[in-house]
This record gives structure tokens, sequence and C-alpha cells, in this order.
């Protein structure tokens, strides 16, 4: 196991997981909601327990995905072959969402959905949790998986500028359920890339050994439960989750309906991410003097006071919203550097404590409820937009309610704001720091 710097080769190859985890994680999220309620005329309530139903089944998948990577037996380590084993099947998968034929029913349509998100939900969590167990293996220092997030993060904002923005495009440009076929396609190359990126970067990886903890995987869970800064962080984070759902479902909805602007929902997302590729460095270099802690607290509030800003969406010139998401980007992406660092930082000192290597457990309930707040976040819009008597339709030009519109509004802005700020009374309380983590490690 490396104790100094990694090689800048494993850090990108490393981080070019992010291509996958990205763009299955933006534009199902993105692209779903409207497909179902604007395409397939899917009532909105019924469309939120779509995009829902496949994340929750993550929720209780993804440690045993975990407990499973922990005791794979490899000589490529337990956690890079899943990054082929499960990322192919993934992109499958994924462009099986969008590519299904027109059945002549909603309902038909409906459940062809329904069933093939919930088989790219069950490959995800294959891919993503070994993924994100990688770094407390790869390196034992506080400041080095800090560098290493950044590398994720920085690949990670640039995957969701790219899909996210090109996503709408190539449906717009293709125009109707064909558009969306086409974009699944892409998408599905592009998670395919991703994922054999990340496979062919980290071979030279340091792979340490890897010694499982002893116990059922409901014992586990319960010692995993029961590590109190752990349990602070993942609940700060899974609330932020839900926070971002909201938004990111609400992109084409605001974009559409609010702002009325032809590629109004490609500029939403390159406000949000621009801000991202330029500014994650500049938040790692933060946390390396203030600490992980506070930066992810400051960070938060930039975020928060984004999302408010957008709540001047229905009366503000067009500029005022943009400007807002990209404040919103500016906080997004301390609001991944950090708490994706801090999470190896507890597994590892658990591990060091115990002499068991929950690395795989840890990252699996971090990773389910980090699915968990993203499935609830399109899930909420829904819920809104059924409140604000929000109309389904098949051609995607229904006329909307004011009250729809307000709606749309609030969903996107003042609820994901509220949420954040919610957030911050479970960070206050974290208390793993630089010294304990390395007190943890001489102990050992």
């Amino acid at each position: 196991m490396a104790r100094e710097g990694l090689p800048r080769g494993v850090r990108l190859g490393y981080g070019a997981g992010s291509v996958a985890t990205g763009a299955f994680g933006t534009v199902p999220g993105l692209m779903l909601l409207p497909y179902l309620t604007d395409t397939l005329g899917v009532a909105a309530v019924v469309a939120g327990f779509v995009v829902f139903a496949p994340k929750a089944w993550d929720v209780l998948l993804n440690p045993m995905a975990g407990r499973i990577s922990d005791r794979t037996d490899d000589p490529r380590g337990p956690r890079r072959p899943w990054l082929l084993r499960a990322g192919l099947p993934l992109a499958v998968a994924f462009a099986l969402i969008f590519a299904g034929p027109d059945l002549g029913s909603a309902a038909a349509d409906t459940a062809w959905v329904l069933v093939c998100f919930l088989a790219a939900a069950t490959a995800y969590a294959f891919f993503q949790v070994p993924y994100v167990a990688m770094p407390a293996e790869l390196t034992e220092s506080y400041d080095e998986r800090t560098r290493l997030m950044t590398w994720r993060v920085a690949i990670l904002a640039l995957t969701i500028m790219v899909a996210g923005a090109s996503a709408p495009a190539i449906r717009d440009a293709v125009g109707g359920r064909d558009g969306y076929r086409v974009m699944g396609v892409v998408m599905a190359l592009v998670i395919a890339v991703g994922a054999l990126a990340a496979y062919a970067g980290t071979r030279r990886a340091p792979v340490g050994a890897v010694n499982p903890g002893t116990g059922s995987l409901r014992d586990q869970l319960a010692v995993v439960a029961g590590a109190r800064d752990f349990r602070l962080l993942l609940t700060t984070f899974v609330v932020q989750a839900l926070a971002t759902g909201c938004m990111l479902a609400g992109v084409d909805y605001l974009a559409d309906d609010v702002l009325e602007r032809d590629g109004a929902a490609t500029l939403l997302f390159v406000c949000f991410v621009g801000p991202a590729l330029v500014l994650t460095p500049a938040w790692a270099a933060l946390g390396g003097r203030i600490g992980k802690r506070r930066g992810y607290l400051l960070s938060s509030v930039v975020l928060a006071a984004g999302a408010t800003l957008a709540a001047t969406a229905q009366v503000a010139p067009s500029a005022v919203v943009f400007a807002a998401t990209a404040l919103v980007g500016v906080g997004y992406a301390g609001c991944q550097v950090f708490p994706l660092a801090m999470l190896p930082d507890a597994a590892a000192v658990d591990a060091r404590r115990t002499g068991s290597n929950r690395v795989g457990v840890y990252t699996g309930v971090w990773t389910a409820g980090e699915t968990l707040g993203l499935a609830l976040g399109p899930g909420l819009f829904a819920l809104v937009l059924a409140l604000g008597d929000y109309r389904s339709g098949t051609s995607g030009d229904v006329a909307q309610p004011d009250s729809a519109v307000t709606a749309i509004t609030l969903g996107f802005s003042l609820l994901p704001a509220l949420l954040v700020v919610v957030s911050l009374w479970w960070l206050a309380r974290y208390r793993l720091d630089a010294d304990e983590v390395e007190q943890a490690m001489i102990a050992s």
C-alpha cells in the first residue's frame, strides 16, 4: 500500500471511473422524469415511483455488493475486476432504458423502463461500491486521499457538464422518442469508456492485503452504524444528495416551463458544472489549510445561497438564474471533494483500530445512502409537481398552470436550499480530523 504520493497516472486512471458514475448519476436524474411525463404521458406521481424504485433496490443491494467485493479473491485485487464485470453490463442496460419499442400502451412502455432501469441500477451497485472503496486501500495518507478525490471530482464535474449538456441537446436535435433512443446509446458509450479507462488506468495501482471483517453482513452493518463520525458524515451527504436530486430533476422543467428559452437546459448545466471544473483544485487547497470539515461546511453554505437565489426565476432576468446556478456549482464542487475524501478516512481508521477491513461495507452503506438521496430527489420533485397540478402529455408542449410553474421554481430552488441547510446540523457534530486519523495510524 502506498504511503507516499500516488503516481499521476494512477490518480488519472482512478478518476476516469467518474466518467461512468457521472454519466449514470446525472442523465437519468435529468432526463428520465421528463421522458416519462412528457413523452410517454405517465402521470407525475407514477413517474416519480419509476425513477425511485430501482434506486431503492440499490439501497438494499449496495451493502451486499460491498461485502462481496471485500471477499473477492483475485490477483488484480478485490475491487478492480468489478470495474469490468459491472461497468460494461451497466452501459448495455442504460442504453436499453430509452431504447424500448412502442409497445402500444403507456403501461407497457413504463414497465420496460422500470425493468431496464432496475437492471442498470443492479450493475451500477457492483461498479460503484468497489470503485468508491479503492482509495482507502490505495494510500494511507490523509492528504493524498484529498488529492485523489480532487482528480476524481474534477473528472466527475467535466462528465456531468458534458453528459448533462449534451444529453438534452442530442434529444432535441433528433427529436421525439428517437431523440431519447439516440441519446441513450451515446451515453451508454460514455459509460463504457469510463469503465474501461478506470480498469486500464489502475492496473499499476498499489493493492494492499485485504483482511475482510468477520461476522455476518448484519453484524458488520451494526458495527458500521455504530461509527459515530461515519454516521454523521453519511447523513449529511445523503440529505445533500436529496437536494442535488431535486435540482437535477428540475433542470428540464425550469428551462422549458419557467425560463422558456431554447437551449436553456444546456446553459443551466454549463453554469452548474463550469465553476466546479475550475474551482475543484481550489477547494482541495483550501481544505488543506482549514481542514476538510470546515471546507465542507463553507461549500455547503455557498451551495445553499445559490439555490436560494434561484428562487427568483419567475421574475428575474434569465441571467440572474444562470448566475445563481453557477454559484450552486461553486458550492457543489466542494460538497463532492470533501465528503469523498473524508469517507476513506473513517473506513481506514476503523480498519486500523479493529484489524478488520470493512471498507467494502462502509462504501456499500455510503453508496446506498447516496443512491437513496439521488433517487428520492426526483421522487420528491415529482411530488411537488403533482401538488402544483403539473399536466403530463405526449407532445412535450402542454401548457402548464401558474401553480405548476411555481412548483417547478420552488422544487428547483428553495426546497434544495432548505435541505442543504438542514444537513449542516449533522456535519457540525463531525469530529474526525487529520490529527485523529494520524493518531489511529500510530496506535495501530
